[in-house]
């Protein structure tokens, strides 16, 4: 079969990878999962500001949620591919934990003042800078696992869904999802929707990796799934998705320790890695 899909090579390149890489609020326990609600910061950074400029000035939010021992932490990566950029991931239990996260840090006058502060300097360094909520979409996840300290790099693939299509999209995404059944393939991602921050019908699968070894695996995978679906399967897929998705676009990050807060716990798995010398 010669049939090409991009919905099935978004879908690929979730095959090799392990858990959601967003930390999550340690007030909610260690998750076994996804975080239920995901608040993604994006930084598009000056040309010649990326790398240890932007190291420096990111530091100083570090520094000053660890002065305060702010229990909510964050994983930022930073971008192998498209414009540079940088993003954010901080994952909640709730919206309402959300809001009190927020709450909580508007009333430490201390760390909204240091927060402030590094805000105007990092300001300097960037064209543009945006935030997005996104929900977790476990009916249209695949083994999804939770964050896991030894994540080094992550996928992200976007997917727009036409408008007054959101039944096609679980359908076809369920027909995907047993396709992997079937071919007994190593799939496994995690969904998340687009509540707030952009337009309609966005989707996303975020899938992590430990080493980009794990990302050569993917055309044989999405190999696998072609045959599991046969060949009148996969024409289905197709019909279903050419009147489904109106695109898809897949983007590669590193994980940037340097400009994450992450817990205690996280950097005793990997001092080296995740503590690196400023």
């Amino acid at each position: 079969m010669n049939l090409k899909s991009p919905l099935l090579l978004g879908f690929a390149l979730a095959f090799a990878c392990g858990g959601l890489a967003a930390a999550q609020d340690s007030s909610q326990g260690s998750p076994s999962g996804p975080p239920k609600v995901l608040e993604i910061m994006r930084e598009f950074v000056k040309p010649g500001k990326q790398g240890a400029v932007h190291d420096k000035s990111e530091s100083a939010f570090v520094k000053a949620m660890r002065d305060a021992k702010e229990p909510t932490h964050y994983t930022a990566m930073c971008s192998l591919s498209g414009k540079a950029r940088c993003l954010y991931l901080v994952g909640y239990s709730s919206y309402e934990a959300l809001q009190k996260d927020n709450e909580a840090i508007a009333k430490n006058k201390e760390l909204s003042a240091s927060l402030d502060a590094a805000s105007e300097s990092d300001g300097q360094l960037l064209d543009a800078y945006d935030q997005s909520l996104w929900s977790y979409k476990e009916d249209l996840s695949y083994h999804a696992p939770g964050p896991r300290p030894q994540t080094r790099f992550l996928e992200i693939t976007e997917f727009h869904v036409r408008i007054g299509h959101n039944k096609d999209w679980s359908d076809l995404v369920k027909m995907y999802i047993a396709a992997c059944e079937k071919a007994g393939t190593s799939a496994h991602w995690a969904m998340f929707h687009l509540d707030y921050g952009g337009p309609g019908g966005v989707y996303l699968i975020l899938s992590s990796d430990k080493s980009m070894a794990e990302i050569d695996s993917s055309d044989a995978e999405s190999k696998k799934i072609r045959d599991a679906m046969g060949e009148e399967g996969m024409k289905r897929f197709l019909e279903l998705e050419t009147a489904t998705v109106e695109s898809v676009n897949s983007q590669l990050f590193a994980v940037n320790p340097r400009q994450s807060y992450v817990s205690d716990e996280w950097i005793q798995t990997d001092p080296e890695f995740w503590n690196p010398a400023q």
